[in-house]
């Protein structure tokens, strides 16, 4: 900066581009628009051998209103007055030469500058000879105004003026759009401290601990593909001593997911009965669901099977969920529960749910889980599928059931590349003592 002048286009176009380039370099780094705009302004001063500066607008103002936003009086002055968020101090005016010229919208030089002592911005123009102004575009209206100031007269080349207000322009334009960048931060910060208390409050509803229930040994995994989501597992302690096993995963991704995740929740926990038969408690939550909350095409397919240890009957209803897997023994045999099958939940409201039957066997594994584990994709988009899922369980089938899960979790992981997870992926896994 220490070689420009008022004759910046006569120096040798290597001093310009070096200039240009530092200018650029400079204002690039800037983050904040208020400061962007400070440091653009001083290097363009200096091109063009202005000593002071006005900034205008009219956004949101009838005409003829507008409001000073940036002033070199100011500067001098010591006084900080953010062009965004001071808006209370800065001068509102509907009179005098800047409102000519902001609602004219046009590029203007006065070469013998004379300002009355009645206009309302002349302390603002009083000590100057010449002016250049120039309206910054938004749809097509002369929003803005970036005012340059000479004590010399005739100081401003009209040769110039074309190529200025396009630069002034652009320039406008990425300020614009560093302001937008900005509130956008700002946004999704909101966004993400309110997903943040979705999801804690959607922990919070999945189960604490896992029940202590004698003959079994439970796991459980749960992860969302984004801070929320909408898949569901919970246990229900019998007075009989049976236990309820429910798995439940809600159609789409995210919040709307987690509400309805929620609901489905509380519906569950507000039936006056027990929840058992397994059919029942589908029917009453799929009556609810139908009734108030699934009109706009949102369904929950959803398993809930009573493992009764003394039997070690297992009766379970399917509301379109995937079938868990039965590992018996050591690869002897796998089954699926298919049994029963009915539509989701959310989908009709006079659907009837029905029950089905299994007996399990000492050293079973009951493997329930959502989507997100059998449809996993590789990097070349092939799915992990439950012949993997069965082979992993198989392959641990003498180890307790947190190793089952930690062993699945594992292989889906390391499938998948390690990359993001695409949709919720839950896992319950249940071994039957030997």
């Amino acid at each position: 900066m220490d070689y420009v002048t008022s004759n910046f286009d006569k120096l040798p176009w290597r001093h310009r581009l070096d200039y240009v380039d530092r200018m650029m370099r400079d204002v690039s780094l800037q983050t904040e628009p208020g400061k962007m705009v400070d440091i653009y302004g001083e290097w363009i001063q200096r091109i063009n051998a202005s000593e002071g500066y006005i900034s205008l607008s009219r956004r949101e103002l009838i005409t003829p209103w507008h409001r000073i936003t940036r002033s070199w009086l100011w500067e001098e002055r010591g006084e900080e007055i953010d062009a965004w968020k001071d808006r209370g101090k800065q001068p509102m005016l509907d009179r005098g030469l800047l409102r000519d010229l902001i609602y004219g919208e046009k590029a203007t030089i006065i070469d013998e500058l004379r300002v009355e002592s009645t206009d309302p911005a002349y302390e603002h123009l009083k000590d100057f000879k010449s002016l250049q102004a120039m309206p910054l575009f938004e749809d097509g209206i002369g929003m803005n105004m970036v005012v340059q100031l000479s004590k010399r007269p005739h100081a401003f080349d009209p040769e110039k003026l074309p190529t200025q207000l396009w630069s002034s322009n652009l320039f406008g334009r990425a300020t614009k759009n560093l302001v937008l960048s900005d509130e956008l931060r700002k946004a999704y910060a909101i966004v993400d401290r309110e997903l943040k208390v979705v999801s804690d409050i959607q922990l919070s509803l999945l189960p604490a601990k896992l029940p202590v229930i004698e003959g079994l040994d439970i796991a459980a995994y749960y992860q969302t593909s984004t801070q929320a989501g909408g898949d569901y597992y919970d246990f229900f302690e019998l007075d009989d001593g049976c236990l309820g096993v429910l798995i439940a995963d809600v159609s789409g991704h995210g919040t709307p997911a987690a509400v309805m995740m929620a609901v489905t929740h509380s519906i569950a926990h507000t039936r006056d009965e027990p929840p058992t038969p397994p059919s029942s408690l589908l029917n009453f939550i799929n009556a609810r669901l139908t009734a108030r909350y699934t009109s706009n095409g949102t369904f929950v397919t959803a398993f809930y099977g009573i493992y009764n240890p003394n039997t070690r009957e297992l009766i379970y209803c399917s509301a379109g969920h995937n079938p868990p897997r039965v590992q018996r023994g050591c690869g002897s045999e796998t089954i699926s529960l298919e049994g029963n099958r009915n539509l989701p939940l959310g989908i009709i409201g006079d659907e009837t749910y029905t029950d089905a039957r299994v007996t399990l066997l000492p050293g079973d594994f009951v493997i329930f889980y959502t989507d997100g584990i059998t449809e996993a994709r590789d990097p070349s988009g092939e799915l992990f599928g439950t012949e993997r899922l069965d082979t992993i369980v198989n392959s641990v089938c003498k180890q307790p059931a947190k190793l089952v899960v930690e062993q699945t979790i594992q292989a889906v992981n390391a499938f998948t590349a390690f990359g993001p997870a695409s949709d919720d992926r839950t896992l319950v896994v249940m071994r039957v003592n030997e």
